[in-house]
């Protein structure tokens, strides 16, 4: 298993970026949130951005995935959230970033965090901890990619509240299609609430398999049905065992497959991103109308 090591801070001061956070959400298990963080990161890293992949899965799968044994970290991000609650400084993000061999800067996370579960719950506006958190990495990376658990929890929560865009890893299935509802509601809820910037970056197709008509049905009408919603990734993750293989040796399907069809979906969402930089970070039209109302009030 690839070894991560702990990440230099640098002596110079680094030139300012504008910072995307994404969070990678379904609250359904098994769509390929972990894959699609951990792949995503290391395309945008190959394109020479400089990239923050943070585990907020209590299950510690992208750590593990990244090449890291999650049971002999000393601190996590369960130490990082229950710090910023306590308001203590003790732990802060950047104590914890790890430099692992695909390139991509990774906070990591283990079982203890769903310990941290209870602390939100208790904090006074616990949905906006790692907000927070997350504020001194501004800058430093240009993007930022939070792998949530399988759930619409208070992580889960935590992440909607911090991020700029959500990407929503779709499998191609009836029912995890029938899920999205739940899901889109508590997208709305979280804009409307605590960030009204958030927005649905794209619905990315996952573990097809276009050789069965079932397969190439539920995509069709996934499409048509989201199309005047959301905007649906054009690549498509193909069902894939290498994608299965990759993580048993720590590495990204970039690396263990480079070639490979699913390795070349992955870049071409990353370079759909890269093209849209600049794009959707500006607030929504409605919403700055209200700030130069405040501003002019």
């Amino acid at each position: 298993m690839a070894k991560a090591q702990r990440r230099k801070t640098a002596s110079k001061e680094p030139e300012a970026k504008r910072t995307r956070i994404f969070c990678v959400v379904n609250q359904k298990g098994g769509v390929g949130k972990t894959t699609t963080t951990f792949n995503l990161a290391a395309a945008l890293r190959e394109m020479g951005r400089d990239v923050l992949a943070i585990d907020l899965d209590p299950q510690g799968s992208l750590s593990t995935s990244m090449g890291l044994d999650a049971d002999s970290l000393q601190h996590s991000m369960f130490h990082v959230l229950t710090s910023t609650i306590r308001e203590d400084d003790a732990v802060p993000l950047r104590d914890i970033l790890l430099m692992t061999e695909s390139g991509v800067v990774l906070a990591a996370a283990n079982i203890e965090l769903a310990g941290a579960e209870l602390e939100l719950a208790r904090a006074t506006m616990g949905e906006l901890v790692l907000r927070e958190a997350l504020q001194p990495m501004s800058g430093l990376f240009d993007y930022i990619l939070i792998d949530c658990p399988p759930n619409l929890g208070l992580l889960t929560i935590n992440a909607l509240s911090a991020c700029h865009e959500v990407i929503i890893p779709l499998q191609a299935d009836y029912l995890a299609m029938k899920g999205m509802d739940l899901l889109m509601q508590t997208i709305s809820m979280i804009k409307r609430k605590v960030n009204y910037n958030l927005i649905v970056g794209g619905v990315l197709i996952t573990m097809a398999d276009l050789r069965t008509l079932h397969n190439r049905e539920v995509i069709e009408s996934t499409k048509q049905a989201l199309s005047n919603q959301v905007h649906v990734f054009e690549p498509i993750i193909h069902f894939n065992v290498r994608l299965k293989e990759a993580p048993v040796v720590g590495e990204s399907i970039l690396t263990y497959a480079k070639t490979s069809n699913v390795a070349d979906a992955y870049r071409a969402v990353a370079r759909e991103l890269i093209q849209s930089e600049g794009l959707r970070l500006a607030p929504p039209p409605e919403v700055a109308a209200l700030r130069k109302k405040d501003d002019v009030a």
